[in-house]
């Protein structure tokens, strides 16, 4: 909380926009903005409530029935033993209050100082597995934060653990004290983040209800505009949380429907790389690094900064990148202007939750498969993979022709049966016929040569550049250099194995999207499509219009056309007819294959590597005096949050 001069305090770096109370209209709508949030299914019931409740206690006892039984095998007395303690904490949405039916509780377990990580996934994670109720245990403990994830009585619990420098841990323990943090590990501190931050964010709004009600809004919006995603560079649940209640500060006496109003507005216009910060960043008792653009380079290139309030500070959305930041902003913008109809009666709630169109959206896609022979191993592979997409989306910003790489949020899984190492090779480039699809477990039970191939398809949309008027000749899209360098880079994963692991980035046109990314009954009737004659007048999200509607193909060396004067050309290893797939679970004897070699690439068609002194992307909005639309209501300055006097 600041205050200058003997002003009145508030909550922020700078002072609030305004005020005042909202208007009654703004009540009216935000009556109807929680019946709506109701109808869509964000509450729990009552019953799940209870149940959550109930679980938590349990946990809790059980945390400190493991502190003791390892206590005692320490040497501790039996009264030491039973002083030791041991705590859990909430964070995450649950710990927000805006946590929805069949959400995850993300709970901390605090142990005392002779209780170590090893006990953690050695007898903790036993005891669970153990314990009445309990339905799944499976411990993560090479994680950045280690994990054990369970379900207890059907809710879905990720427990983290950080061992404190104290003989004891009291039931009256609180976290926000930094001194907590001395002499602890890195691993130690990260898993206390979470707890630290989710408590220091419900601290710095001025109503937490507002804040809760606005929140869960936000984030039912950013879910289906599939923006809701921190590993592939859009924001994640706390930067979401945080940009909520950074305009809760500036609006302190706003209800939820006023807050949702001003958030579209306010973050459309946002100055950025102006951090967003709830407080002033502040200076801890660890020799570690806090967030400061002046002194770190890789802290300056963050595009859009949302900076954690609990020591050490840190930025929530380094992962956001040119087309991640370019997507965002224009939702912001869409929003606005559904919640301005809304404010005079126009439109309903309904339509600011209404689906994405990613699969609509573009004209090309690239699918990046991931593919192994084993459940437990694809869930690892996959997410390496994932993890990766963002720096393949980084790579694709520098092709010259690229507006856009818009990466969607999720990975699609499937698992094929196949009777063959033919049908294991289509599968992993991507090929699933009708009778792979239709085939089940049973099907290949005792059959000689079958097997299962788990894979995970990603996709990334692709938005070429209209053609400037007057150019002629033939244009290239030549993205050789990002898809091959994204594959050397997931195949760099110290625990990667070309024998178990395919990986393929490929093409794909929107007509051979397959039905699985579709809702039942969203995909249109597919169609013939002819070239257009003339030139296009109506073309969505600037991208080329349809090229003839055939399969998705690989092919040699020729670059594939998307339209008559343009071509599309990827990374032939990626691609190519006469290269094999490997196998996801068996090693192959050829020694050229299309997964786990790399081919010489024509030089003289590669995209190559961006200088250290690429120009940095600028924002379509450069000034908040240009942009005419939308606009705070009552005469209200944005300038007022983003001054540049803000640290």
């Amino acid at each position: 909380m600041a205050q200058t001069n003997g002003a009145p305090k508030y909550l922020g770096v700078t002072p609030p926009i305004a005020v005042t109370e909202s208007t009654p209209r703004e009540k009216e709508v935000t009556v109807t903005l929680l019946e709506e949030l109701r109808r869509q299914g964000t509450f729990e019931s009552e019953e799940e409530a209870k149940t959550r409740e109930i679980v938590l206690g349990r946990l809790a006892a059980l945390v400190k029935k493991f502190v003791r039984k390892v206590s005692l095998a320490r040497g501790l007395s039996e009264t030491a033993a039973n002083a030791a303690g041991g705590k859990i904490f909430t964070f995450g949405s649950y710990r927000l209050g805006v946590h929805g039916p069949g959400s995850d509780i993300d709970t901390l377990c605090v142990v005392p100082k002779h209780v170590s990580r090893e006990d953690f996934f050695d007898v903790f994670e036993n005891m669970l597995k153990e314990t009445e109720g309990v339905t799944e245990v499976s411990g993560v403990p090479d994680a950045y934060v280690p994990i054990i994830k369970t379900k207890i009585s059907g809710i879905p619990i990720d427990l983290v653990m950080a061992r404190l420098a104290l003989s004891t841990i009291p039931d009256d323990l609180s976290l926000q004290d930094d001194n907590l943090l001395r002499n602890l590990d890195e691993r130690c501190v990260r898993s206390l983040n979470g707890s630290r931050v989710t408590d220091e964010i419900l601290r710095l709004v001025p109503n937490v209800s507002v804040f809760r009600d606005a929140l869960r809004c936000i984030k039912l919006w950013a879910q289906r505009r599939a923006i809701y995603s921190n590993v592939n560079g859009f924001l994640g649940g706390v930067a979401w949380a945080m940009l909520v209640a950074r305009i809760c500060q500036l609006y302190p006496n706003a209800i939820a429907g006023a807050i949702v109003s001003r958030f579209f507005i306010i973050m459309y216009q946002w100055t950025w790389p102006q951090p967003v910060l709830l407080k002033p960043i502040e200076d801890g008792p660890l020799p570690v690094r806090v967030w400061n653009p002046k002194l770190y380079p890789a802290d300056r290139a963050h595009r859009m900064p949302i900076i954690t309030p609990a020591y050490p500070s840190m930025c929530a959305t380094h992962n956001v990148t040119q087309s991640t930041q370019m997507i965002m902003t224009e939702e912001f913008k869409k929003a606005s202007e559904i919640v301005d109809r809304v404010i005079i009666g126009k439109a309903s709630w309904s339509e600011l939750f209404a689906k994405h169109d990613f699969f609509h959206k573009y004209r090309y896609y690239l699918q990046v498969i991931a593919s192994t022979g084993s459940a437990e191993l694809q869930i690892k592979w996959s997410g390496t993979v994932e993890s990766r997409i963002r720096q393949l989306v980084m790579k694709l910003e520098y092709v010259e022709s690229l507006a856009l790489a818009h990466p969607f949020i999720k990975g699609f899984e499937q698992v094929s049966y196949c009777l063959n190492e033919e049908e294991v090779r289509a599968v992993a480039q991507g090929e699933i016929s009708e009778a792979i699809a239709k085939r089940r477990k049973e099907d290949i039970e005792g059959v000689e040569g079958a097997s299962a191939v788990y894979s995970t398809t990603f996709y990334i949309g692709l938005a070429v550049e209209p053609r400037q008027p007057g150019s002629v000749g033939p244009r290239r899209l030549d993205i050789s250099y990002p898809t091959t360098e994204f594959t050397k880079l997931v195949k760099m994963w110290e625990k990667f194995d070309e024998n178990k692991m395919g990986i393929v980035v490929r093409h794909i046109r929107s007509s051979a999207l397959p039905d699985y990314v579709f809702d039942e009954g969203e995909r249109q009737p597919r169609q013939a499509q002819k070239r257009p004659k003339t030139k296009a007048t109506d073309r969505s999200s600037h991208t080329s219009p349809d090229a003839p509607n055939k399969k998705a193909r690989l092919v040699e060396n020729a670059p594939i056309p998307f339209r008559r004067d343009d071509l599309l050309m990827l990374n032939r290893h990626s691609i190519t007819e006469n290269s094999a797939a490997a196998l996801p679970h068996e090693a192959l004897k050829d020694a050229e294959n299309g997964i786990n070699s790399l081919p010489h690439i024509n030089t003289a068609t590669t995209v190559e590597r961006p200088p250290s002194s690429a120009g940095v992307y600028k924002p379509p909005v450069k000034e908040p005096s240009q942009i005419k639309s939308p606009q705070l209501p009552r005469g209200e300055n944005v300038a007022v949050a983003t001054a540049n006097g803000v640290p």
